[in-house]
């Protein structure tokens, strides 16, 4: 039974250290209509965006499905998504039509539909053409929330070659408005849920924010009926883990002075999966608590020096996707695997969320994922591989389906269709997305669900 009805934006305060503490509470029934089927205010429930992206490409022949529509097998590098297969759609065979070309940023096209600015071909330099499509999904949507986006990243070893900020940042607002992501995931969290940021070596301020909120939960709990509370319990819990999952990292995530090597590892070595597992963590809270409804995670960058050494790997990614030999190209492969189960880590996450109207948040969530090549090898921007996971409210297919451009491959099928498709889901209104060659008017209507 819904008693008096709460503001969605309800937040319990307290005091850490003499600094201010907050916390976002998660969407609950006493925050809907009586229907539950908006918020109290009329507004429609809420549904999120957010792009990942991965440097240097697949193996094609290793991750293109063998079948097209619903019933397509998993390729072997594409097996890691196997709890979330229903969720999944592939798109192969699409031609980014980015009109320059200087190796790999050529393909962040496909999170723009802009050929890149400003270029220098010698200096390997140039800048964003456009907004990337989660910016112009935040200017639609931001509003709605705390943040309008956030930004995330897990590997600080970009490309030492590339410069500019095309290659280094996933969302732009424009040329000259990069939105760079944020490694650090004790500041993601300062961010969005309290206002103190802890230290790590500082007892007092690694006191828990629950406990400063400990008089306003009380209260808080008269004024909810059973369900409520017990949503309120499962989400206090939750949190009270990531606290712990935080505070246990080693300052070796602390963002660097500059975005290069210079970044201090665990004894020479990045904790990629511990980092890419409290981001995702992050990511599920931010969206549970309606603080923000965009984000954009860049896993690790084109042409990045990023060495998996969790996967048993001693030679940077980049460097073994641009050797030819049979050893070097076996590394590719099982790269990509451990990369997509580091995505797949993610989206099981926001699968097992359960969201306020009994969906998950692979239901209310489209998630974006693509590379800035097909191949590193070739570094080729045909048959450039998106994925796309969650429906967001029956606006996309499911369950997913593989969907291949009409061959040959690079010949039809432009990725800004699929940026639009992903728009329009958001802004009905929009008609087009992008600029000279790679700009769509003609969203991919094959992978339209049933709201759409």
């Amino acid at each position: 039974m819904k008693l008096r009805a709460l503001d969605r934006r309800t937040f319990l305060r307290g005091m850490v250290g003499g600094s201010a503490a907050v916390l976002a509470l998660p969407l609950m029934e006493a925050m809907l209509n009586t229907h539950g089927t908006a918020l109290a205010d009329g507004n429609p429930l809420p549904t999120r965006f957010m792009t990942w992206f991965f440097g240097n490409g697949v193996k094609l022949s290793r991750f293109e499905p063998q079948t097209l529509g619903a019933d397509y097998p998993l390729s072997e590098e594409l097996q890691p998504l196997a709890n979330v297969r229903d969720y999944v759609t592939v798109l192969t065979g699409l031609q980014n039509r980015c009109e320059k070309q200087i190796t790999h940023h050529e393909g962040m096209t496909v999170f723009s539909g802009h050929t890149m600015s400003e270029i220098d071909q010698f200096t390997l330099f140039s800048k964003a053409g456009g907004p990337t499509i989660d910016q112009l999904i935040a200017a639609k949507i931001g509003a709605d929330t705390p943040i309008a986006s956030v930004h995330l990243g897990v590997s600080k070893h970009v490309s030492v070659m590339d410069s500019g900020t095309t290659m280094h940042v996933l969302s732009h607002k424009g040329p000259n408005e990069p939105q760079y992501p944020q490694y650090n995931p004790q500041e993601v969290w300062n961010n969005l849920f309290g206002s103190f940021v802890p230290k790590p070596d500082d007892r007092l301020l690694r006191v828990s924010i629950l406990d400063a909120v400990r008089d306003q939960t009380t209260a808080l709990r008269k004024r909810l009926g059973t369900l409520d509370n017990q949503r309120l319990d499962a989400h206090l819990a939750g949190v009270s883990a990531l606290e712990k999952k935080i505070n246990t990292l080693p300052p070796e995530c602390t963002l660097p002075d500059k975005p290069t090597e210079n970044n201090q590892d665990i004894d020479g070595k990045e904790p990629i999966t511990a980092v890419n597992d409290v981001m995702s963590d992050l990511l599920t809270y931010a969206f549970t608590c309606d603080i923000t409804r965009v984000a954009t995670m860049l896993f690790h960058g084109g042409a990045a020096e990023t060495v998996f050494s969790e996967a048993a790997q001693s030679q940077s990614h980049h460097n073994n996707t641009h050797d030819p030999g049979k050893s070097a190209q076996q590394q590719v492969h099982l790269a990509v695997v451990y990369i997509m189960e580091r995505f797949a880590s993610m989206l099981e996450k926001f699968k097992a969320t359960v969201d306020i109207d009994g969906k998950n948040l692979l239901d209310t969530t489209i998630v974006y994922c693509s590379s800035d090549c097909s191949e590193g090898l070739s570094h080729s921007i045909s048959r450039q591989p998106i994925i796309l996971a969650g429906h967001g409210r029956d606006k996309l297919i499911y369950p997913g389906i593989h969907y291949q451009a009409t061959p040959p491959p690079g010949a039809a099928g432009n990725t800004s269709d699929v940026l639009l498709t992903c728009l329009q889901a958001f802004d009905p209104t929009a008609t087009a997305i992008g600029s000279g060659n790679p700009r769509s008017t003609t969203p991919l209507t094959d992978i339209h669900g049933t709201s759409f």
